[in-house]
């Protein structure tokens, strides 16, 4: 095939378009030189292919250049995601590379409280199976994907066609990810890492996905601590951006989760939606931030460091014989069954 045949589409969903720099990163100057790299533009109709309606009402819409294509291949990782299970697989083009409507209804607050729609689950998730008539449309013809260890080494490499190589690759990220754990806790300890620690969007999913983990870990009550410096407070995107209008909008998250679930929230504000949820119960506190003021803003704590973190925790909870879990990647860690 000739060079300029072949398109590198960056499915960035709603979140913002990659830098430059951050394509030759990513890719390597080489291929950047050689070859043309598009980020996708989910508010670009002209630029969006109608993929129709599923039975269940969903609009599907992919970026046209994917469409169009004769070949459509799709690389990403298969790790816990918070709506489609397991990330990876269709959802790297249905949702990576989807117009805004789509986004809006499998984020929106049906979706998001169907209790298929969950970390872990891919059989009777209603998220998954929507991403996955979506790639079917959009003539997904294979893919390529990897699992990943906590120092991001490869240690699954899967290729071919995309359903049959996503149940492969989700049975060894369920190998790999899934952890048990015999209690609950006082105090979890979310880790999260570059670059997800850069937006609180990002960051605030170490809470999320331990306080919906299969398994409880924490009582009502608790404190989840979340050490990211988050130089770009709430993130850069659209997405981002609505998630923290959200939150300001809302007093307490009680009254703020019924006024969702009564109006409906644009795509990205479902981070919103979400962590209200958890705020409801317990609490979330950011170590290191740079943007403690839009933490606030958030209706979570900042610390300057986890000594300050752990006197708000005594303070929140009130006593200081805490039980605390430490998840050192809580992004990659899917918290299972007790086992005594």
């Amino acid at each position: 095939m000739r060079d300029e045949d072949i398109t590198l589409l960056c499915g960035i969903g709603l979140h913002r378009p990659s830098t430059p720099q951050e394509k030759v990163i990513k890719l390597g100057q080489s291929i950047v030189d050689r070859y043309r790299v598009l980020d996708h533009e989910p508010f670009n109709l002209a630029g969006l292919e109608d993929l129709g309606i599923t039975e269940s009402g969903i609009p599907l819409s992919v970026n046209s250049v994917a469409c169009h294509a004769d070949l459509l291949i799709t690389t990403g990782i298969v790790e816990p995601h918070q709506y489609a299970g397991y990330s990876g697989g269709p959802k790297t083009v249905s949702i990576g590379a989807a117009g805004e409507p789509m986004i809006a209804h499998t984020h929106g607050p049906k979706m998001v409280d169907h209790p298929g729609t969950r970390l872990g689950k891919i059989e009777g998730n209603i998220f998954h199976q929507a991403v996955t008539e979506a790639a079917r449309r959009a003539g997904l013809d294979f893919i390529l994907n990897v699992v990943q260890d906590d120092h991001k080494r490869p240690v699954a490499i899967f290729a071919g066609r995309p359903e049959d190589t996503f149940e492969e690759l989700v049975k060894a990220a369920k190998g790999l990810y899934e952890v048990p754990v015999q209690q609950e806790y006082d105090v979890v300890v979310a880790g999260v890492g570059f670059p997800k620690d850069m937006n609180l969007y990002q960051a605030s999913r170490a809470a999320s996905q331990l306080f919906f983990a299969p398994t409880s870990v924490v009582k009502d009550g608790s404190v989840f601590i979340v050490p990211a410096p988050t130089p770009e407070g709430a993130g850069q995107g659209e997405g981002e951006r609505r998630f923290l209008e959200t939150m300001r909008s809302g007093n307490d998250m009680l009254s703020l989760l019924a006024e969702l679930r009564r109006t409906g929230y644009p795509p990205g504000a479902q981070r919103a939606f979400v962590m209200a949820k958890v705020l409801e119960k317990n609490h979330v506190i950011i170590v290191g931030t740079e943007t403690p003021e839009v933490v606030r803003q958030l209706h979570m704590i900042p610390a300057a460091d986890m000594d300050e973190a752990f006197r708000i925790a005594v303070s929140k909870i009130g006593r200081d014989d805490l039980e605390v879990l430490i998840v050192q990647r809580a992004l990659l860690t899917l918290l299972v069954g007790r086992t005594g």
